[in-house]
């Protein structure tokens, strides 16, 4: 019998173990909570995602709770405040990207009833559960990546590649890739 062991990438930090153990993989169908991980997933390009769950309360507090209506509305003035800021990367064109894309993400929401109707869509609303045995194994971009990444670009997002993608589908539970060895792989909740 093989001793189950949360997914490596993790470490030992207390807040990314409480990250993946609580939130990572599990399936999200609320607006706001995916225009969070959206526009967090797009901090993150470049760095390290550690980096940004650090400084993701102060992400809630600065842009609104990530209400995306708020973040639509949000002009120059406030995006020189927010570079000012240091709980935040600094990156005025990461900056301006979170107000770019809540105003397309509110464009979606009108087109499509939700934006997580459209996004559930993608894979006929039901996860995509890997079956990866190590980290090694886990690609940076799919297809599915490539084509919803292309869908966004297309509505006018940016900071939206196929890679920043593929994260934000695992981190919103669309693609379970929690490896098999880990307590949180859905065999593993199957067999309880």
């Amino acid at each position: 019998m093989t001793t189950l062991q949360r997914c490596g990438w993790c470490g030992d930090d207390p807040q990314y173990i409480a990250y993946h153990d609580d939130e990572w993989g599990r399936p999200v169908h609320d607006d706001t909570r995916l225009f969070e991980m959206l526009v967090l997933e797009g901090a993150q390009a470049g760095l390290s995602w550690i980096t940004i769950l650090r400084k993701r309360d102060n992400y809630r507090r600065l842009f609104h709770g990530f209400d995306p209506a708020r973040v639509a509305a949000m002009n120059e003035a406030d995006v020189e405040r927010l570079l000012l800021d240091a709980g935040i990367v600094r990156n005025r064109l990461k900056v301006n990207s979170a107000i770019r894309n809540a105003r397309v993400f509110l464009a979606m929401q009108q087109q499509y009833g939700s934006f997580a109707r459209w996004l559930w869509q993608q894979v006929d609303g039901q996860p995509i559960v890997n079956h990866w045995a190590s980290l090694a194994d886990c690609p940076a971009s799919t297809p599915l990546s490539d084509r919803i990444s292309k869908a966004l670009k297309q509505h006018g997002m940016n900071f939206v590649g196929s890679t920043v993608i593929y994260a934000f589908l695992q981190a919103t539970g669309v693609v379970n890739d929690h490896l098999l060895s880990c307590p949180n792989h859905p065999q593993h909740h199957a067999a309880r």
